[in-house]
């Protein structure tokens, strides 16, 4: 599976199908989204993860399995920001890559199920509106994922100042024993 970072949230897969685009103007720091696709998805209705106008929808189908799992974009069940979908995502040839959008608690036992044994774990670890990254490491160690792509986190030139940047996720997941697993990826946005 081809994995593509364009900021924040936002990632293109297999140059067919781009989750939680962000709005022009919506993320601090990055540049309008624009890019084409097949599929556009969003996670929830916030504007830095719902810019589907930002995507050219072309034709096409790249044979990629979506399966969605509702959850919450905060730990009080979604009674602060709303709903959130976890998509989980297969590949024609096995590959399973889970996004978590803006997840904002410890997944339920159905959601862990679904979201265990990724080969792709897309995971929020700025904190502030999604999990912290102490309860970033607590779900990599119950998921198992085989790789760990932080996202949702502020760089030195873009996102909320309110949110984290990825150093302290980083930290704890070496502690962990996790740090092998994280793969930071070079944001294309």
């Amino acid at each position: 599976m081809k994995i593509e970072y364009l900021g924040h949230s936002c990632f293109k897969l297999d140059d067919c199908l781009v989750i939680d685009p962000y709005k022009d103007d919506s993320v601090p720091g990055l540049a309008p989204l624009r890019t084409s696709a097949a599929k556009a998805i969003c996670t929830h209705e916030h504007a830095d993860h719902s810019g589907r106008e930002c995507v050219e929808i072309v034709p096409g189908d790249c044979g990629l399995i979506i399966t969605e799992v509702p959850s919450f974009h905060d730990d009080a069940q979604g009674a602060l920001r709303g709903p959130n979908t976890i998509f989980v995502i297969k590949s024609h040839d096995g590959e399973k890559l889970v996004h978590l959008g803006d997840l904002g608690h410890f997944p339920d036992d159905s959601q862990l199920a679904a979201i265990s044994s990724a080969d792709y774990l897309l995971i929020p670890v700025g904190g502030h509106y999604t999990i912290d990254a102490a309860m970033v490491v607590k779900i990599c160690e119950a998921a198992q994922p085989k790789w760990i792509i932080p996202m949702h986190y502020r760089t030195d030139v873009s996102g909320y100042p309110e949110i984290a940047t990825v150093d302290e996720f980083l930290k704890l997941a070496g502690e962990a024993g996790l740090g092998d697993k994280v793969m930071v990826m070079k944001q294309n946005g």
